[in-house]
């Protein structure tokens, strides 16, 4: 009896304890008062208003009190992007030996300003002077000619046309003509050659346009001397820029001109082709490819990437930056089988047959012992 009344108790006692931390448990979980919301809420909504606040006055600062400096730097700072050509892979013969290169040259552009006709004109007859003292060729489609004066068409019928288009009196002459241009373009000179240098890129610019974003060729392929007196005026020419391009130079002449092929200005049919063999690379209306031969097989690994500069200037088409957004990628090298001195002797050996032959070098006579045509020479 006594060991059954001990058992029990201990049963009632866990029982209690069971109980007490029961409570105490529930105690723990106990909701959160509505004052404890009310502070959460108040604290939300105070850093709400902090962060309004602090936008606000970003954007007062922004539009009201520095409004005006701002658009004054944005209405005469223009940026516009600009294409770096990638470099086109060279090809090599079995031993190393250059076939097909590359070479560095620079061309000559004008982008659009915000600038009137007097720095303009003033931009064109410095950038003109410098490449025609380094003997340097630029854009010149004016069709009047200097010392002397003369119209340079080649019927009447289209003297007659260039006139109605350009509002010039029929019965005006060629120096009259010239001196109506002089005054269209503000020109204020009284050097006729300095006036006819200007005229060239005014009418260069008139008959095939140009903007902030597309840029019209000047020159390319300028000498060194030109290039280096371009870049220390920069800040007199107006819209001008010297741009690196490449050229593509056969070492060895005519060698293997059969195997290695030759680059042209790519077309529609290029552009056909391309497509049907899931070519997605964007090319432009002037880009080169390959036409023929292993420039033509191999064009995806030869032509390389482009790459993106941004060029920013002041309202008057001065550079003020450059900055390249994405690098250039070179295109691959191609490694062929065959021997240059080799193909070299090959050819030489084959025309010298081939001109012995036209020449009469060679004859043919019968043998009567093995009843055949023999050539001797050969």
């Amino acid at each position: 009896m006594e060991a059954k009344k001990i058992k029990k108790d201990n049963i009632n006692l866990n029982v209690e304890k069971h109980k007490k931390n029961r409570i105490k448990t529930e105690k723990k979980t106990k909701k959160p008062k509505k004052s404890d919301f009310k502070v959460r809420f108040n604290i939300l909504t105070f850093l709400t208003y902090v962060c309004g606040i602090i936008i606000l006055t970003r954007l007062f600062s922004l539009q009201i009190v520095k409004g005006a400096e701002y658009r004054e730097t944005s209405n005469t700072k223009l940026s516009r992007e600009t294409t770096i050509n990638s470099t086109r892979g060279s090809i090599l013969d079995r031993n190393g030996t250059s076939l097909v290169s590359q070479e560095e040259v620079f061309s000559l552009e004008m982008y659009k300003s915000k600038a009137d006709d007097e720095s303009l004109n003033s931009s064109i007859s410095l950038m003109t002077r410098i490449l025609r003292d380094n003997g340097d060729s630029y854009s010149d489609n004016f069709p009047i000619s200097i010392n002397p004066f003369a119209f340079n068409f080649e019927s009447e019928e289209a003297l007659a046309k260039w006139k109605e288009n350009y509002d010039i009196p029929e019965a005006a002459s060629a120096e009259e003509a010239f001196y109506l241009f002089r005054d269209k373009y503000n020109i204020k000179s009284n050097d006729v050659d300095e006036i006819r240098r200007i005229l060239a890129i005014r009418y260069e610019i008139t008959t095939k346009g140009y903007s902030v974003t597309r840029s019209l060729q000047i020159s390319k392929n300028i000498c060194r001397n030109s290039f280096l007196q371009l870049q220390e005026n920069s800040n007199d020419l107006t819209g001008v820029n010297v741009v690196t391009d490449s050229k593509r130079i056969y070492s060895m002449g005519n060698l293997a001109s059969h195997i290695i092929g030759y680059m042209g200005r790519i077309d529609k049919n290029d552009k056909d082709r391309l497509k049907n063999t899931n070519d997605t690379y964007d090319y432009k209306s002037d880009d080169k490819i390959g036409k023929a031969g292993i420039e033509r097989t191999f064009e995806k690994y030869l032509r390389g990437t482009d790459g993106i500069k941004q060029i920013d200037m002041d309202v008057n088409g001065t550079i003020t930056g450059e900055y390249v957004t994405q690098e250039a990628i070179g295109g691959s090298d191609i490694v062929l089988t065959i021997d240059a001195n080799l193909q070299r002797v090959t050819e030489e050996a084959l025309a010298n047959c081939i001109n012995g032959i036209r020449s009469g070098a060679y004859s043919q006579v019968y043998d009567a012992h093995r009843r055949s045509l023999c050539c001797y020479g050969c």
